[in-house]
């Protein structure tokens, strides 16, 4: 019987938050997650204190995100407790013991390109809730370019997040052709650095509806 109800539905989630505005914009169009960059050297970085005034405007059952790039034990420690995260994620080469550490979930990113062991890396970071993965890239912390799709194995072993290049025109191919449990989405989103566009989320979203009825047949 078909009771019309979406069992598996695509988690989205906007990373880069620095305005309130945007966040308040994302949020009133019902993303599931949002991310806070907790890596100085990042365009799109906020302090500890920042992240905590932008948490506290995020409600009830949406997903607060922090992202580290191989940070000091006693910072992660200190964000989780003033930002209230409830979701850290780890874009350098954290062993899977830190990221344990912390005791909250956590997702491992994994900066792919043809010789990444995929496999490999899901068996390694086996406590994640999730794979994200990204293009490669020598810097650290998004890449906000686009790999290739052929390269995830068809059984990863672990939920998949896609990230990487991700925006409101190619977001519905990516759902209905690779369907992650989600898509993380930063600079496809943006009209300038740390600068979203409710619009472009609108259109985003739009988009990764577009691709779940694409696949549903």
């Amino acid at each position: 019987m078909n009771t019309g109800i979406n069992v598996r539905r695509t988690r989205i989630k906007v990373c880069g938050f620095t305005r309130e505005a945007d966040l308040d914009g994302a949020l009133a169009l019902g993303v599931d997650a949002v991310g806070f960059v907790l890596y100085p050297p990042s365009p799109r970085a906020v302090s500890i204190a920042r992240a905590a005034e932008l948490a506290r405007r995020v409600p009830p059952f949406v997903c607060r995100v922090g992202l580290f790039v191989n940070e000091a034990p006693e910072v992660v420690e200190q964000a989780v407790r003033e930002a209230g995260l409830d979701l850290l994620q780890f874009h350098g080469d954290e062993s899977p013991e830190y990221c344990e550490r912390f005791g909250r979930p956590w997702i491992k990113a994994v900066r792919v390109r043809p010789e990444t062991d995929l496999l490999e890396c899901a068996r390694l970071y086996r406590g994640a809730r999730g794979l994200l993965l990204d293009a490669w890239s020598e810097a650290w912390g998004g890449s906000g370019k686009r790999f290739d799709w052929t390269l995830i194995p068809a059984d990863l072993g672990l939920p998949l997040i896609l990230s990487g290049g991700l925006d409101p025109d190619n977001v519905a191919d990516a759902v209905a052709n690779i369907r992650p449990m989600a898509v993380d989405v930063s600079s496809g989103v943006e009209s300038g650095k740390g600068i979203k566009d409710v619009a472009r989320v609108a259109a985003f979203i739009s988009g990764v509806e577009h691709g779940e009825a694409r696949s549903a047949g």
